[in-house]
């Protein structure tokens, strides 16, 4: 079994990370979103790793197999952003989810953050699974901070208390 390895975003990446991203999206769960839609994924360094946020990526065998994105919405909060592992690398047997999910916990101690917050729709079932078992409790839409980016297509929501 190849290695995984869990890094920050780095030039050059960005290409590679939409070829991980747009496929889950649209073909496996039917969302008609573009890469024009997600300006986010084209100024990643801009966007999530700025003030407390960052931007992970999964590598095996020296390409991209996975994403995480931190957003810092202000306030010792963030916004979870784009985890999506390909088809090939999910489940517990790689834990590229969980290692990218640790990665992330890591760094919210270490900048203090207090809360993370994440949208998801109704379709993700199993990433439902995935976020209450590692922390997560649902919460109302009228929970979330001002500050939290919302997505049209946002329907379920999630905290996590760092800490």
């Amino acid at each position: 079994m190849a290695e995984i390895e869990i890094r920050p975003f780095a030039a050059g990446d960005a290409d590679d990370v939409l070829s991980v991203i747009l496929p889950i999206q649209r073909e496996e769960f039917g969302i008609d979103i573009s890469a024009d839609a997600q300006p986010d994924l084209r100024v990643i360094p801009d966007f999530y790793q700025s003030r407390k946020g960052q931007f992970w990526v999964a590598v095996k065998d020296g390409a991209i197999v996975g994403t995480l994105g931190l957003k810092d919405i202000g306030n010792n909060q963030a916004a979870l952003r784009k985890m999506f592992v390909a088809a090939e690398v999910r489940g517990s047997e790689h834990g590229v989810a969980a290692r990218l999910l640790e990665r992330m916990f890591a760094h919210a101690r270490a900048v203090g953050l207090a809360d993370i917050f994440l949208g998801t729709t109704d379709k993700f079932v199993a990433a439902h699974r995935f976020y209450e078992k590692n922390g997560f409790t649902e919460i109302a839409k009228d929970a979330l901070p001002r500050s939290f980016p919302l997505m049209a297509v946002d329907s379920k929501f999630y905290r996590y208390r760092v800490g």
